[in-house]
């Protein structure tokens, strides 16, 4: 509390007058509804349905898991959310923020405020994204089930500068670092969509052979091109058509191109199992900086590596599915398998390959899922020819390591954004101070 004092005296002392306003005073609160999900029509139409999935580190929700049709906004009329209101999710998972960008409708787990002309919607978003402690407090102070109250949430307390032209210029510095990060974002979505494009089109439709056997070239764009057209428009170019053979076989798989054959993940990989860490667990001290993975990702960090190499990683206890390509040094847990690629030329088809495998279907436990060395090491596979590979792992290659970049390039960007975030919303540092910090980061 007396921190808190002590920031609220600071930001009044720095020039500028800085108020405290209860969130109910900020604009209307809206605390969200689900109409009956036994009724299907009213799901299914133009109107974004927000849950708190949906709130998923995104400053602005454009895109939701699920939408209401017309029939369903009609019976939430009164929940009708404009563009621009902020969200909090507020039962349950709290603290968990977004701004919509189209008229939408929230659930009831999410509590939003529709700015007054006093407050800037995006300023309010960044206020909402430190107000964890406030949450917790308003909600129970730590209960197993954590329920914010309309009526609570707009008792909380916050403060921000009686100008909102100053808000809006705190939103700007802190938005142009998130809209940056947002663009790397939907870039490595880009990225990914052409490496599985260029995955399938070769090795699970095999149109460059079927190109061949119409003895009709195709029409391929250069890559990162923006629109690219289907794959049946495209143009093969003759040094990519020449990997490929001109007929069909069948075999265990199906139908194969000639001169490829059906083999196991054993022929392109090794496969161990990853090792329990030498550290209590979690270690929270300041030399824990390798990421500690598990089946489901990153769960803490370590001080020490012990994989710097590429390789593939899955889930082996607990958590099955999920496939991972990591080419940071890395510690992998004992619950994972890890997959190294005997060739380079295989590292990125082998990724790509497993992502269609169903490991559910491999599960040998019985209390909890469990995925074998030797049931992966043994799954079938579709073997190319080394010059196909050869030639896949170098477009592939060029479309992860641009990915790659644009994923550094946010978390350094995220980074600097959460070391801002606080102080600029508090008042302990001013516009001008923020601006220069950037352009000594040179952004």
């Amino acid at each position: 509390m007396k921190e808190k004092q002590k920031k609220n005296q600071m930001a009044s002392d720095m020039g500028g007058e800085w108020v405290k306003r209860k969130i109910g005073s900020l604009g209307r609160v809206v605390t969200g509804k689900t109409p009956p999900t036994v009724d299907s029509s009213n799901f299914g139409g133009a109107y974004p349905f927000i849950t708190i999935p949906d709130l998923d580190g995104r400053v602005l929700i454009d895109r939701t898991e699920r939408t209401l049709s017309d029939r369903g906004a009609e019976i939430l009329r009164s929940c009708l959310l404009p563009p621009g209101s902020v969200m909090m999710s507020c039962i349950a998972t709290v603290g968990k923020c977004g701004t919509t960008t189209r008229p939408s409708f929230t659930n009831q787990q999410i509590n939003s405020v529709i700015p007054n002309d006093e407050v800037d919607s995006r300023f309010l978003y960044y206020v909402f994204t430190q107000l964890g402690h406030e949450l917790e407090s308003a909600g129970g102070g730590g209960s197993v089930y954590t329920n914010v109250s309309k009526n609570r949430f707009s008792d909380i307390e916050v403060v921000a500068p009686a100008d909102i032209g100053e808000q809006r210029a705190i939103a700007h510095i802190l938005g142009t670092l998130d809209d940056k990060i947002e663009l790397n974002r939907r870039m490595s979505r880009t990225l990914e969509e052409m490496a599985r494009a260029i995955f399938k089109s070769w090795f699970v439709d095999f149109d460059p052979v079927r190109a061949k056997c119409r003895g009709e070239p195709m029409c391929s764009p250069p890559i990162g091109q923006a629109h690219r057209p289907a794959p049946t428009d495209w143009h093969w170019p003759r040094h990519i058509l020449d990997l490929f053979p001109d007929r069909l076989v069948d075999s265990e798989l199906g139908e194969i191109p000639e001169g490829w054959r059906v083999g196991a993940v054993g022929d392109l990989a090794e496969v161990s199992s990853g090792k329990r860490p030498n550290v209590r667990f979690p270690d929270a001290s300041e030399q824990a900086a390798v990421p500690l993975w598990g089946g489901n990702g990153p769960i803490a960090f370590v001080p020490e590596v012990l994989v710097d190499e590429p390789i593939l990683l899955t889930g082996r206890v607990g958590t099955l599915g999920s496939v991972f390509r990591i080419t940071t040094p890395c510690w992998p847990s004992d619950n994972t398998l890890v997959l190294r690629a005997n060739q380079q030329a295989a590292f990125e088809y082998l990724y790509l390959q497993l992502q269609q495998i169903d490991f559910t279907s491999l599960n040998r436990g019985s209390t909890q899922p469990l995925l074998t060395q030797t049931d992966l090491k043994a799954l079938p596979l579709l073997l190319p020819q080394l010059a196909v590979l050869e030639r896949f792992s170098v477009l592939a290659r060029t479309l992860y390591n641009r990915n790659d970049e644009a994923v550094a390039e946010s978390r350094t960007l995220a980074s600097i954004r959460d070391e801002l975030l606080p102080k600029l919303i508090s008042g302990e540092i001013r516009v001008r101070d923020a601006e220069r910090i950037l352009r000594e980061r040179g952004l």
